[in-house]
């Protein structure tokens, strides 16, 4: 087994690489003056299960590239098979047509993995699960839902909790986790009169005294926990929390966040956090470099991965 890591979240890639025992190999990715992409694999990788370890998290583009040069270089140096572990998948929330002439590319960017020469796809907590249905290749999508809650259970109080949707749509991610944590469940109906904009309308459920925690897979500009957040306070809960995979976090959102009445905003490392989310006082950064470091460990032994659902 080879491990090869972009240039996207060196961090992660050298926590998944002490996990498993197994150093990253040596390989320069770097620019030309004119910010193109150059790839050499400085290492014997023939013969090899290979797994490259890339979010394509901003610059989306760059990052994207990156990983299919990377995947170029090692077909071209026979590697047995090559698997793009992907912790976080841009371009996931354009999964289908809001609109008319508008594109799905969610689907395109697949379609280029898979003809780049990858031969199996894991990646954690897809905005949409039917974006495994996109590859056709072999695609694991795991879930961040056993560290979160593990994490909640060390942190708050058990039996005061709650656990909020912060929109309908992501009502099923809310429950499941709602279910291993022993929590009720809330809804936060709101109508998002424009891109980027949200407006909380109301609760579905009683928060009075709760702790409230705040469940999503993307938190992008923060407008949609912030006024959640308000909302519930508003509404009589004691304390929020919000819990989210991918901490996209573009634009003025670290702001935002800080100066919000969230008591504590929890994501994980699957997009490497930038020094103002490390500086940020009410924002933690949990490691997924365990789940993901024995999901390649399986994969490369042709154990059980869906086992880590559990």
């Amino acid at each position: 087994m080879k491990l090869v890591a972009g240039n996207s979240n060196r961090p992660l890639a050298e926590a998944i690489s002490a996990y498993l025992n197994v150093p990253l190999a040596k390989a320069q990715v770097k620019r030309f003056a004119d910010m193109e992409v150059f790839v050499e694999i400085q290492e014997n990788v023939r013969g090899e299960d290979v797994f490259v370890i890339q979010s394509t998290s901003f610059p989306t583009n760059d990052h994207l590239m990156e990983l299919l040069i990377i995947t170029d270089a090692l077909r071209r140096a026979s590697a047995r098979r090559i698997t793009a572990v992907i912790p976080y998948f841009g371009y996931a929330r354009q999964d289908r047509k809001p609109a008319a002439r508008t594109p799905i590319s969610a689907k395109l960017v697949a379609n280029i993995i898979a003809h780049a020469g990858v031969d199996r796809v894991l990646t954690l907590d897809l905005h949409a699960g039917q974006i495994q249905g996109f590859f056709d290749i072999p695609t694991d999508n795991l879930f961040a839902a056993p560290i979160l809650a593990r994490d909640i259970k060390e942190h708050l109080d058990g039996g005061n909790r709650m656990v909020v949707s912060p929109d309908v749509g992501g009502v099923v991610r809310a429950r499941a986790l709602a279910k291993r944590i022993d929590a009720p469940l809330a809804i936060v109906d709101k109508r998002r009169e424009r891109p980027g904009e949200s407006e909380v309308m109301n609760i579905i459920g009683d928060v009075s005294g709760r702790s409230c925690i705040l469940v999503d897979d993307i938190v992008d500009s923060g407008g949609t926990l912030v006024n959640a957040a308000d909302a519930l306070l508003a509404n009589g809960a004691r304390e929020v929390y919000a819990y989210i995979t991918h901490g996209v976090l573009s634009g003025g959102a670290v702001a935002r966040i800080a100066g919000s009445k969230l008591k504590e905003l929890v994501i994980t490392d699957s997009i490497m956090p930038t020094e103002a989310v490390k500086v940020a006082h009410n924002i933690r950064v949990i490691s997924i470099a365990p789940l993901m470091g024995e999901a390649i460990g399986r994969t490369a032994t042709e154990s059980s991965v869906s086992s880590l659902f559990d």
